[in-house]
């Protein structure tokens, strides 16, 4: 039995099937399959059902998987002891990122360049994915870090944030639409939007969230007649009189050809956050990768970050939705 067998069989078990955990280790499936077969045949017991659409582990793969995690963390151990006394930084951070949720907070890229430069020797993994499905990935440890999407409620229990976006939204519009009413309007009440098509970015990132909990509250569902991942493209599609561009205030604007109106009665707000489990990550790289990213994320709402006992810088809002400290951490 080899460890890199065992690596493969909890990769596989991890992404479902031979072809997405091929892919994440970077080998050819057939050689894959063939590892995984010579493990089985050492064992005298199949550990995979590759009966289904997903390969799911078997009783004697349910009962073997916890050790070969076990394993491989011992190994992890033994390698990060070493590092940690000659100084090098190791291992795999994974990061979830919701759609259109940096356009006006951050620059994610420049960052994780930034962090590559220093520390070479880590796997950033990034992911693209809904606000909901991130946060269970947080609670079972799948990723390290998020950068989500807020509605009105704030992430389950266990999940620790800081909410690094907080701006109104505003309906960006055509020169010439109904919408603009009178020289010199500013606001539009969100009733105005009962009947009008939508352009909106996806459910699951806060921007859809905050706009269908808005519209609950003023008694009615909003049209979406568009949908699209990237704000740029959201404003090209108003800008077309395709619709009304629904959009986080930002200092750039919407684009060439807009004109935007802030929601108001009621007003409606997106909030971006970076999340991660309220005990903190489980790696020393993906602790470093936290503590560098809220050194260099834009000033909270709330006031300045504070610092105290727990590792690396905190704000006011950084903090477990449940409002309560982590078991053993005191209080900023």
């Amino acid at each position: 039995m080899e460890l890199r067998q065992l690596r493969y069989f909890v990769s596989v078990v991890d992404e479902g099937g031979f072809t997405r955990a091929a892919a994440r280790l970077h080998l050819a499936q057939p050689g894959l399959s063939s590892q995984i077969r010579q493990l089985e045949r050492e064992l005298g017991q199949p550990l995979l059902d590759r009966s289904g659409r997903t390969v799911t582990p078997t009783e004697v793969g349910r009962a073997v998987l916890p050790h070969a995690r076990a394993a491989l963390a011992a190994v992890d151990a033994v390698r990060q002891t070493v590092d940690a006394c000659t100084g090098l930084l190791r291992g795999r951070v994974a990061l979830g990122l919701v759609s259109g949720a940096t356009g006006h907070a951050f620059d994610i890229a420049a960052f994780l360049a930034d962090f590559h430069d220093d520390h070479p020797s880590v796997e950033v993994a990034l992911t693209e994915d809904t606000t909901e499905r991130m946060t269970a990935a947080l609670l079972s440890g799948e990723l390290d870090l998020a950068v989500l999407g807020l509605g009105a409620e704030a992430p389950g229990p266990g999940v620790a944030f800081r909410t690094v976006l907080d701006v109104p939204l505003a309906a960006a519009v055509a020169p010439g639409d109904p919408l603009l009413g009178r020289r010199g309007r500013t606001t539009v009440p969100l009733a105005a939007l009962r009947d009008r098509p939508l352009i909106c970015l996806p459910r699951g990132t806060g921007v859809r969230a905050a706009l269908e909990h808005g519209c609950a509250r003023a008694g009615f569902r909003p049209r979406v007649a568009f949908e699209a991942a990237a704000p740029r493209v959201l404003a090209q599609l108003a800008a077309r009189g395709l619709g009304v561009a629904v959009l986080p205030v930002g200092e750039e604007g919407p684009g060439p050809g807009l004109r935007t109106l802030r929601i108001v009665r009621p007003g409606v707000r997106a909030r971006v956050a970076v999340a991660w489990r309220a005990a903190g990550p489980s790696g020393p790289a993906a602790r470093v990768f936290l503590d560098r990213l809220r050194a260099a994320l834009p000033e909270p709402p709330g006031g300045p970050a504070v610092t105290g006992g727990a590792p690396g810088r905190r704000s006011r809002t950084d903090r477990p939705a449940n409002g309560k400290e982590p078991s053993g951490q005191g209080r900023s």
